[in-house]
């Protein structure tokens, strides 16, 4: 194998690639990424066995072949060496060690046979769809960060991807929760989803698939099944395993009853947050909100540092109120509103609360209260 590529291509492809490959591993040939050279383009493959991106980028190929070399240490070098340069990737005669040459700069490499790599079995899937990568990236944006770390109830640790019927019309919806917070997000369905199983993609996916739909103008096509999920971005392609397991039904956690309605500033309420939340415990994190006629004060106690208050002007006009909140659920929360304005639906101090954004009728959150 011999290629000549531009060293900003092959940093791009290795950026999206390289993520996947976990630092420590038991297997060395899943520390590896896959080179492939083949007639105008260098392929590179990366996999975590449960997670596989491939991604092809413009080369000079001298002579085809494929090898196997350290990811992250591929990587380290390439960002190292200097921009505009060309690269030269060599496989030695005996295939054990393959050449990185720039310039002045030449290293070598240990390889493993590409024989060895492992292949993330796809099988065949059942539902196929394109979507704007800007819908795409709404629906996980809005809602990853509800996405649970508890191991314990993996069923929660990713976003419930699926398709409803709401008023009528068929809409994709995504769906995370931890037990505290819950976001929902919805668009409208593409073509081809009709009968999709619902689906829970692993945090890991969600976390690379975010990075890799950054550009607004791109379709992504999307590729499913029961137990595995293919995303292709252009000449990216990142196929996953599905979070075996059954979502809760998160329908039975949104309240309906709601009745008390508060509308305050969504920046200025944040930044309220913020500030009293400061000499909050790292432990509780809880703010109290007593919410009477045009007004909230928001209050956090601290017996080991102290206290603060704050009021924050609002448009209210039900009985009064107070509640408790995790500070920073609120500020996760109020981070992803997009309108000026923050609607919150409050029944009692013990109930779960629902949160809309003034701009955007598709989201949702839900607040779960803490005592205070």
């Amino acid at each position: 194998m011999r290629v000549i590529l531009e060293r900003s291509n092959l940093l791009k492809s290795l950026n999206h690639v390289h993520r996947v490959v976990e630092r420590r591993n038991t297997i060395p040939i899943l520390s590896n990424v896959l080179l492939g050279a083949d007639g105008e383009s260098l392929s590179l493959k990366a996999t975590d066995l449960d997670l596989e991106v491939t991604e092809a980028t413009p080369a000079r190929v001298e002579q085809a072949g494929a090898t196997t070399v350290p990811a992250h240490l591929l990587y380290d070098i390439v960002r190292k060496l200097s921009d505009g340069s060309e690269v030269m990737l060599k496989l030695d005669e005996s295939g054990n060690a393959m050449s990185v040459v720039s310039g002045r700069s030449s290293f070598r490499l240990q390889c493993l046979p590409q024989s060895d790599f492992p292949e993330l079995t796809a099988g065949s899937f059942t539902h196929r769809f394109q979507m704007p990568a800007e819908a795409l990236k709404r629906l996980i944006d809005k809602t990853q960060f509800a996405i649970s770390t508890e191991e314990t109830r993996y069923y929660l640790n990713g976003i419930y991807l699926h398709a409803i019927e709401a008023d009528g019309r068929l809409r994709l919806r995504s769906v995370a929760t931890d037990g505290h917070r819950l976001a929902r997000a919805e668009t409208e369905a593409p073509s081809g989803c009709e009968g999709m199983p619902g689906i829970i993609i692993p945090r890991k996916t969600v976390s690379e698939l975010q990075k890799l739909v950054d550009q607004p103008d791109l379709q992504v096509s999307v590729e499913l099944s029961d137990t595995k999920i293919r995303f292709t971005i252009g000449s990216i392609v990142l196929t996953s395993k599905l979070i075996d397991g059954t979502f809760p039904d998160y329908q039975r956690v949104i309240p309906t009853g709601n009745d008390k309605k508060l509308l305050i500033d969504r920046q200025s309420f944040a930044q309220a947050v913020d500030r009293v939340s400061t000499v909050s415990s790292e432990r509780g994190r809880a703010v109290k909100l007593s919410i009477g006629d045009g007004m909230v004060t928001l209050a956090v106690n601290n017996p080991d540092s102290g206290s603060a208050t704050e009021e924050v002007a609002a448009d209210y006009a039900a009985d009064p109120i107070e509640i408790g909140f995790n500070a920073k659920y609120l500020l996760d929360v109020a981070a992803q509103l997009s309108g000026g304005e923050a609607q919150f639906m409050l029944a009692d101090a013990g109930s779960p609360t629902l949160i809309q954004d003034g701009s955007d009728a598709d989201t949702l959150y839900v607040l779960m209260p803490m005592r205070v």
